[in-house]
């Protein structure tokens, strides 16, 4: 058997794509996986120090691992006029672009994309590194002035008493008339075409078996919703879990030239070392 360590969020859009691997739904020859969980910050961390052998990683963090680890084509969260929302506990000023300049602003971790997007938006800010979990009470205790939501604050935000301030997920899509590419499955080089080729069919049949037994894979899913309920959950996979997590094509790797592009031009990430997509 090949041991292959493969790492995720626990969220519940990570949880249902990977279901069918974790539940032993699918074939996967001899081939055995070791799943672990953690924040996607920790992954983009252990995967610069190439510790695992695939990984959710933030698109953001990609540009610092393309030497080392190659995208799948497959497991893409893209953000199709939507995405991570910058909020705060004051009402939308009339110019949010201008109004945030300055600002005390939470984010959840330097190498996130949501980070990335929210510097190419509008990169004068005094950044407050936190777990994507507490930045919702950092607003509502006064110890930010606004911050960045992944994740299902993205859904809940207005319960703490928040208010929408842009739509990172819209921004890009009024910018670039692209979706916004936040995440995807990174493999490591070192393991070899043939090895690359058979994990990629794996997750790629992961996620399509979620996808032809959505309540089973929802149930799955619920046990990582941190607070949703179940037509919350089911909305927010809707939103992660779609055809471009089955396969970027075209548009979604367009996607994800034209942010790291327009990262290396704003001095934000490093040109790509080589191509990041494994086919």
């Amino acid at each position: 058997m090949t041991s292959i360590r493969l790492a995720h969020s626990p969220d519940s859009d990570d949880a249902f794509m990977f279901y069918a691997l974790a539940a032993g739904k699918i074939p996967t020859g001899q081939r055995m996986y070791e799943h672990e969980l953690a924040d996607i910050e920790t992954l983009n961390r252990r995967a610069l120090n190439q510790e695992l052998d695939v990984t959710a990683v933030s698109i953001h963090a990609y540009a610092h691992l393309a030497d080392s680890y190659a995208l799948l084509s497959h497991g893409a969260s893209m953000g199709d006029r939507y995405g991570p929302r910058l909020v705060s506990r004051r009402p939308p000023p009339d110019d949010p672009r201008n109004a945030s300049r300055g600002l005390r602003i939470a984010i959840p971790g330097p190498l996130t994309t949501a980070t990335l997007a929210l510097r190419l938006y509008q990169p004068d800010f005094v950044p407050l590194v936190m777990p994507f979990d507490e930045i919702e009470g950092a607003l509502a205790g006064g110890k930010a002035d606004a911050g960045i939501l992944i994740h299902e604050g993205q859904l809940t935000f207005r319960d703490h008493g928040l208010y929408l301030w842009v739509d990172m997920g819209e921004w890009w899509f009024e910018e670039t008339q692209l979706p916004l590419p936040l995440g995807g499955n990174a493999i490591r080089r070192e393991l070899g075409d043939a090895l690359m080729r058979d994990v990629s069919r794996d997750l790629k049949a992961s996620i399509e078996y979620g996808l032809a037994h959505r309540d089973e894979a929802l149930n799955y899913a619920m046990e990582f919703a941190r607070g949703l309920d179940r037509q919350q959950a089911d909305e927010f996979v809707g939103m992660y879990v779609n055809a471009y997590t089955v396969d970027y094509g075209d548009t979604g790797r367009r996607a994800v030239r034209t942010l790291l592009s327009r990262g290396v031009d704003a001095g934000l990430v490093p040109p790509l070392a080589r191509d990041p997509f494994f086919e």
